[in-house]
């Protein structure tokens, strides 16, 4: 990603293996500011490991599959209504995407609580994790932690707000799209959080190889 470690210098660095792709608002000639932020996140985890836009859902799909799912109602379809990582985790067994795990934190407050959850994902092999809140209700992606020294601690987050179309990842990180951040500024202490880890869907790897 070219970004140097973030602080005085790692004690304990984990970043995703594998690839993924950017999506971020607009990114398909859609205009969804304001609303589409968890179904660019959703894709984006769509897209990993492979890096690929094949299997990724547009987001007239993921509204129709969550209605079909009957989590929404009849109408959903071409609604501006947000959704989160509830919703996603239903969506990435819905298209045969990545295996998708749910953990919620009560407060961001607490967020410190669950580094060590995120370090041993992104150790092991895991993917993008998605996060969004109440309070903080923006979707985010998580690629990786950074701890240490001390109680210092950093999260890799890819933020789909973006609007417009980034030339390199060099324009984005200088944007602040994508960047290390401190987690004891990166998160509303009054907000509870969702987060979706991925890892790899074993089925679907075999049934590749079939």
């Amino acid at each position: 990603m070219g970004l140097a470690p973030p602080g005085r210098g790692p004690v304990r660095l984990a970043v995703l293996s594998g690839h993924y792709l950017y999506y971020h608002y607009g990114c398909d000639g859609l205009d969804d500011r304001g609303w589409g932020c968890g179904y660019r996140t959703l894709q984006t985890l769509c897209s990993w490991p492979e890096g690929r836009p094949a299997g990724v859902p547009g987001l007239a799909a993921v509204q129709t599959a969550l209605e079909d799912m009957g989590d929404k109602p009849p109408g959903f379809r071409g609604s501006r209504s947000w959704i989160g990582c509830v919703e996603a985790s239903l969506c990435l067994d819905y298209f045969g995407g990545p295996k998708g795990r749910l953990c919620h934190v009560p407060r961001g407050a607490g967020f410190q609580g669950e580094l060590e959850r995120l370090y041993s994902h992104f150790v092991g092999g895991g993917g993008p994790v998605m996060v969004g809140g109440d309070a903080d209700a923006q979707s985010k992606a998580l690629l990786g932690v950074c701890l240490g020294p001390g109680t210092e601690a950093y999260v890799l987050v890819l933020d789909p707000h973006c609007w417009g179309a980034p030339k390199n990842p060099s324009e984005l990180q200088a944007a602040g799209w994508v960047g290390w951040r401190e987690v004891s500024t990166a998160f509303d202490p009054n907000s509870f959080y969702n987060l979706c880890l991925t890892s790899h869907n074993l089925e679907k790897q075999r049934q590749a190889l079939d």
